[in-house]
């Protein structure tokens, strides 16, 4: 059977260049922090990400973090088309970027130079990344949104193998995971169901569909594969009703001594997502 979805006017992936969403965003705010997880290094002339996240920390001082990944993405097309710039080691891009907010790297500098250079932080899904993270002496975030499990065991490498930067006297770890609560598991589980069928169809269907409503998620039936899916993408994570979130959540944060959590909900009702942020607030605060 063909599916045929909604083509993206408001697509459910939001941008392919955080630099410039970030502008508006800190433009329409004034106290939180702003910034990118992640810039895929590998992807990017570490001159262009200087210039671009040193334009906002200019405009914005101390607002922008730069989050940095350290994994290509897209295809080879895609590399040539974007100048293939992996023709650097990761560790020769990420030395190259710190030199530009720095004052600059090998006679050349990055305008502007901001007084308050952004942020760096590394974000990645496993103890490899974890443990480079920790001796490039940068603050960590495991990405629990994508790769569920296995976040204790990369905050522990990250510690063991933190070593004092000027940025960072000590580690600084953190876990990036999918919430999605309401006031009812039911309506929680409907509403990450929309989240993950949204992933199936950009992956199967269309790139650029727009994230599916839950009554278009309902109306899916779902092949073994498609479920299997689902609950890989799911289960990890934290859905439901409060008092099902709580101690799983309290639990993980005891596993891994995050200093902080970062939390996704992409889910397509924006009263519901609201919601979600609400009730997540009282568990966090109650934790």
């Amino acid at each position: 059977m063909k599916l045929s979805f909604r083509r993206a006017t408001a697509p459910a992936r939001t941008t392919s260049s955080p630099a410039v969403l970030a502008g508006p965003i800190l433009e329409a705010t004034s106290t939180i922090r702003v910034g990118a997880g992640a810039v895929l290094l590998p992807n990017h002339s570490p001159l262009v990400v200087a210039e671009q996240f040193g334009v906002l920390a200019g405009l914005y001082p101390g607002r922008v973090d730069l989050g940095l990944g350290r994994a290509p993405a897209g295809s080879g097309e895609t590399a040539v088309r974007i100048g293939d710039p992996r023709r650097l080691d990761f560790g020769d891009a990420l030395n190259e970027l710190r030199e530009y907010f720095a004052g600059g790297s090998g006679g050349v500098r990055a305008i502007p130079e901001p007084a308050i250079p952004p942020e760096l932080w590394m974000v990645g899904s496993s103890a490899g990344g974890a443990a480079y993270a920790g001796r490039s002496g940068l603050p960590y975030v495991y990405a629990h949104a994508i790769v569920g499990g296995g976040a204790p065991e990369a905050l522990d490498a990250y510690r063991r193998a933190f070593r004092p930067s000027p940025q960072l006297p000590e580690p600084y770890a953190c876990v990036a995971v999918i919430v999605a609560a309401a006031d009812t598991d039911e309506r929680a589980h409907r509403l990450a169901a929309s989240f993950v069928f949204g992933q199936i169809l950009m992956r199967t269907v269309d790139p650029g569909t727009v994230l599916p409503t839950e009554e278009e998620t309902a109306a899916h039936t779902f092949t073994p594969q498609e479920e299997r899916f689902l609950r890989e993408r799911i289960d990890p994570q934290f859905v439901g009703f409060p008092d099902r979130i709580a101690p799983r959540l309290a639990e993980l944060l005891r596993q891994t001594r995050a200093d902080e959590l970062f939390v996704l909900t992409q889910v397509p009702d924006h009263g519901a997502r609201i919601r979600s942020y609400e009730l997540l607030a009282k568990i966090v605060s109650s934790l």
